[in-house]
């Protein structure tokens, strides 16, 4: 049974941690290995080196959204399949992540945390954007 009086902080808890590792990650990304080294690697993994765009803004502004508490579904979404495609580029390293490349066990538990994320919500202390309401006449 789910204690619902400890479960928005447990959503809380997860919420921030992948949010604040997300963010890291995808400012390395953007000032250790720099976008084009990061474009580099892309393409020489067989990625097109145009997602590597898309996967440092999907780190970077998801992340700082999981930290605030914004558009937190359909974040963890777009990040599990981020850490899905990551998976790939680690599988043949084996699963351990301390294997030399990195294994693939890491990118799936984190993906797996990440839908976890999205089944369960932001949980306590979410910023909530204005809805536009309709006037009716």
């Amino acid at each position: 049974m789910i204690d619902q009086q400890t479960a928005p902080y447990a959503a809380l808890a997860l919420r921030l941690a992948s949010g604040a590792f997300f963010l890291v990650h995808g400012l390395t990304k953007v000032f250790v290995f720099t976008i084009p080294g990061t474009v580099g690697f892309f393409e020489s993994v067989g990625y097109p080196g145009l997602l590597a765009y898309a996967v440092i803004l999907i780190e970077v502004f998801g992340g700082l959204a999981l930290i605030l508490g914004l558009a937190v579904r359909p974040v963890a979404i777009a990040q599990a399949v981020v850490l899905l495609g990551a998976t790939t580029v680690h599988f043949a390293n084996g699963f351990d992540f301390t294997s030399q490349g990195g294994g693939w066990e890491y990118p799936v538990f984190w993906a797996v945390a990440s839908i976890a994320i999205a089944l369960m919500g932001p949980g306590a202390y979410a910023l909530k954007l204005p809805v536009a309401t309709q006037k009716t006449a």
